[in-house]
């Protein structure tokens, strides 16, 4: 019962106030449920996964773009994203971005962290999706795929496993299996990877590999 609501009426029955409260609780709790069921649903589509591909802005980033005046650019990148994508790369998972902008800072992220596959300028997102499956040899069940607008739909639709970030736009949050509680560029990443982990029975196991040290 919400605390404005008041004391129950003298008769013992219920005020208008309480009852509309009591039906607010009751929706919310589906909706714990199904975002709960979605979780699972989520675990199971991740099991198989063996390549994690990412959007940049928007994903790996808050979608800031901080422009000089010498025409450079500066982008921000998560610490913990990283270290959640170099897990994942310990576990055996390979990662890859597939970015339609161009940016130099994103080829020093991407080997900073040992990623597999980097495309950018990819006006086609797709023709890049095919080459990394004919590269890699791995089927597109076998692949996940992060993305937050438009462009990211047309691979989101034919991954094995598909995400948005919480920041991400409703067409697409409405198509993928798993919706990040933390936006881009503010640990939605990590909240995947250790997604993946937990999906294949590796992340307890990597934990106490940390505790351990």
């Amino acid at each position: 019962m919400s605390d404005s609501c008041g004391p129950t009426k003298p008769d013992g029955y219920p005020s208008d106030c309480e009852i509309t409260s009591g039906l607010r609780d009751l929706a919310a709790g589906k909706k714990d449920a199904v975002k709960s069921k979605d979780r699972s649903f989520a675990l199971s589509k991740a099991k198989e996964i063996k390549l994690l591909l990412l959007d940049v802005d928007g994903v790996l980033t808050d979608n800031s773009l901080i422009y000089f005046q010498d025409g450079n650019e500066a982008k921000m990148f998560n610490t913990q994203d990283g270290f959640g994508l170099r897990l994942i790369r310990e576990c055996g998972i390979d990662t890859g971005v597939i970015t339609a902008r161009k940016s130099e800072i994103v080829a020093r992220r991407a080997n900073e962290l040992g990623m597999r596959f980097v495309h950018q300028g990819c006006g086609n997102k797709l023709e890049a999706y095919k080459e990394i499956l004919k590269q890699s040899g791995l089927k597109p069940f076998e692949v996940a795929y992060m993305g937050d607008d438009w462009l990211d739909m047309v691979l989101l639709k034919r991954v094995g496993f598909s995400c948005a970030p919480g920041n991400g736009v409703e067409e697409v949050k409405e198509m993928v299996h798993y919706i990040t509680k933390q936006p881009g560029g503010q640990g939605a990443v990590r909240e995947v990877c250790n997604l993946l982990l937990e999906a294949q029975g590796l992340y307890m196991a990597k934990l106490k590999e940390y505790l351990d040290r």
